[in-house]
């Protein structure tokens, strides 16, 4: 698409999808959203800014393969549940730190990291799907 509104409209719009996204997983485990309609959101905004600007311009905005991102995010989600293992307790069970960060005590979870893995893969995954999708239409 080469319409100079949505081009410029564009990168506004997919920056605030990326910031909800954001905020969507990071409330995912204590209310609805999660790494999953995080990840879409996600995915959605770098499909957005690929029909406003092409597929080679976006995959330079990730940096990494999709499939590299969908691999860490495997990874992480998989380390987080073997987590608890180390600790004598079932696979996947939710294990919490408190740490003091500038006098403020922040809660951090294994569940958030098995959010931030789902997010990832679906981000992987889908955008190498999304991409792919996109460079067939180009042609």
């Amino acid at each position: 698409m080469r319409s100079v509104i949505f081009r410029a409209a564009a990168p506004l719009i997919v920056g605030i999808m990326v910031l909800f996204s954001i905020f969507v997983l990071l409330r995912g485990h204590n209310e609805p959203g999660g790494g999953f309609i995080g990840g879409l959101i996600a995915v959605a905004a770098l499909a957005i800014y690929g029909i406003a600007f092409g597929v080679e311009t976006v995959r330079r905005a990730i940096v990494f393969h999709p499939l590299t991102i969908a691999g860490a995010g495997l990874l992480l989600a998989t380390l987080s549940g073997l987590l608890s293992m180390i600790f004598h307790v079932p696979f996947m069970t939710g294990l919490w730190i408190y740490p003091v960060v500038l006098g403020e005590e922040v809660p951090l979870s294994s569940v958030m990291t098995f959010d931030i893995g789902v997010y990832l893969v679906v981000v992987g995954a889908v955008t190498s799907i999304a991409l792919s999708l996109e460079e067939r239409g180009e042609d």
